[in-house]
């Protein structure tokens, strides 16, 4: 029988090595690592922290559907608001990472962690990390599961927690 797809080789343990040296050296030097990925399948790109619960005892966060620039400080901002000891909760909005848009959080179910903390588990082969993850509007104000959210925008930045639904209502 012949196929088309040939499969994925594994890594390499010098990539896999290379990897978690880089990811160790970014949190070590800036405070965390952020990973960038791109989007696929009507999902939006994601970014999302490793290395700060390592290296803070913060959980490590990830963001779906912003550009890499934006998700990356909306990332780093978070990080150093809560090694100042800010806790993100769920249910609560959060001012001052974007001028006039408050930004949401959710606790991330496990059942997401390989699709989107993927290289973390270089770090924490267990996966024996908290995730967050922090939710925008759109400019207006519309968020992913609200009526007049554009056609697509719950898709494109899905809710990761166990419900797939925000676990607060911002009526």
């Amino acid at each position: 029988m012949t196929t088309d797809a040939s499969p994925t080789p594994a890594p390499q343990t010098d990539d896999i090595e290379r990897l978690r040296d880089w990811l160790i050296n970014e949190a070590d030097t800036r405070g965390n690592a952020v990973v960038s990925v791109a989007p696929e399948d009507g999902v939006g790109g994601y970014c999302f922290t490793a290395g700060a619960w390592r290296k803070h005892g913060v959980p490590e966060a990830v963001v779906v559907g912003l550009p890499e620039q934006l998700a990356t400080v909306l990332l780093d901002a978070y990080v150093d608001k809560a090694v100042m000891g800010v806790e993100f909760e769920p249910g609560v909005l959060y001012d001052g990472f974007f001028e006039g848009i408050p930004v949401a959080f959710e606790h991330v179910d496990p059942a997401y962690y390989p699709a989107f903390f993927g290289s973390a588990f270089v770090l924490y082969p267990d996966g024996d990390f908290p995730g967050m993850q922090i939710i925008v509007p759109t400019p207006e104000g519309s968020w992913p599961w609200d009526d007049d959210a554009p056609e697509g925008f719950a898709r494109w930045q899905p809710v990761l927690n166990a419900t797939g639904r925000p676990s607060f209502s911002l009526d």
